[in-house]
């Protein structure tokens, strides 16, 4: 009787630790999946599949003045699966448990990038704040490197291996006039005593991926850059969750960017045809709290990637989920990352 007894306490014990995880997704969802023909079905059925329960999105565009994250949590709704959100523009947020709080912290606005705020409260009591970013697709620095304008796309003569003139091109986007919002008001949420998530599509790569030991890979040029958003991050304490869990960017790349999607044709998945254009774009951060440990972080999709304009599969140690059918409806791969809650 008395193991009996034990046995019963030890389910308890580990149903309840089960219940204290956190799973955060971040995805962009390339025009609300209308690149694909089924894009927004297929889009349906893969957040179901992740079963997340905080979701950050890119490229929310509220096509023929309908609001699109309305329209995902009642198809979700329909898959039992219970979601709230918000009325916003460019990027996008989900969360399984009530909202509190909405906020605009870097309005779209010409197509400039976006950072929306939630706030919500988990069961047993604690507030999250969780944050999403569609960062101003323009001055793609990190495509100059690869001899392509960052704005135009057109081909340079040559790659620009001169710092100077890169970190010049970075800085002239709004990236890093988002990312300082974020750290203002998220300073203000931390210091309250909530846990701080950031997520998003930065159309920027990480300095913590543009180091000596990649130097020779995916057209780096033999540059190290230290890249801003990612260095603005990491200075205010901010960790990269994906790099946190898998340090070595030469065995986990972590590319998120481009993906092989099977329904889009081969002209729409390219920038830069001539080069090498893989590169992690797509982030998931976290500021460090000693009632948060990261547990797991897998990339959200197929393992096909597409460059010098051939579609490839990728040979890298990184973890996929893979995609629950054939029909992948983005352009991008998604961060998945699992906490959990002491």
């Amino acid at each position: 009787m008395k193991k009996l007894f034990f046995v019963g306490l030890l389910g308890v014990l580990l149903q309840g630790l089960a219940a204290r995880e956190l799973k955060v997704l971040q995805l962009n969802i390339w025009q609300e999946g209308t690149s694909v023909p089924n894009g927004y079905e297929a889009l349906v059925d893969e957040l179901a599949y992740a079963d997340a329960d905080l979701v950050m999105l890119s490229e929310v565009r509220n096509y023929n003045q309908t609001r699109l994250c309305d329209r995902l949590v009642a198809s979700l709704r329909e898959k039992g699966l219970t979601y709230y959100s918000f009325k916003s523009k460019d990027s996008g947020l989900l969360s399984r448990w009530p909202i509190e709080d909405s906020v605009t912290i870097f309005p779209e606005q010409d197509d400039r990038g976006s950072l929306y705020k939630l706030v919500t409260r988990l069961p047993d009591g604690t507030r999250v704040s969780l944050y999403t970013a569609h960062l101003d697709y323009r001055n793609c620095a990190y495509y100059r490197v690869r001899g392509y304008d960052g704005s135009t796309w057109a081909e340079l003569p040559a790659p620009d291996t001169v710092l100077s003139s890169i970190l010049a091109d970075n800085v002239a986007s709004q990236r890093d006039d988002a990312i300082r919002c974020f750290l203002a008001d998220a300073a203000r949420d931390a210091a309250a005593g909530n846990l701080v998530f950031l997520g998003g599509d930065f159309n920027e790569p990480s300095h913590l991926d543009w180091v000596a030991a990649t130097r020779d890979s995916a057209d780096h040029h033999g540059m190290v850059v230290p890249w801003t958003v990612s260095t603005l991050l990491t200075e205010a304490g901010y960790v990269d969750s994906y790099r946190e869990h898998y340090p070595n960017p030469v065995t986990h790349p972590g590319y998120t960017y481009p993906a092989d999607c099977p329904g889009a044709r081969m002209d729409q998945l390219l920038w830069a045809p001539k080069a090498d254009e893989r590169e992690r774009i797509d982030f998931i951060y976290y500021r460090p709290d000693r009632r948060l440990q990261l547990h797991e972080v897998v990339i959200f999709g197929p393992r096909g990637s597409v460059c010098r304009g051939k579609r490839m599969v990728e040979s890298s140690q990184d973890p996929f989920l893979l995609p629950s059918t054939d029909n992948w409806p983005t352009d991008h791969k998604g961060v998945l990352a699992t906490f959990r809650l002491r």
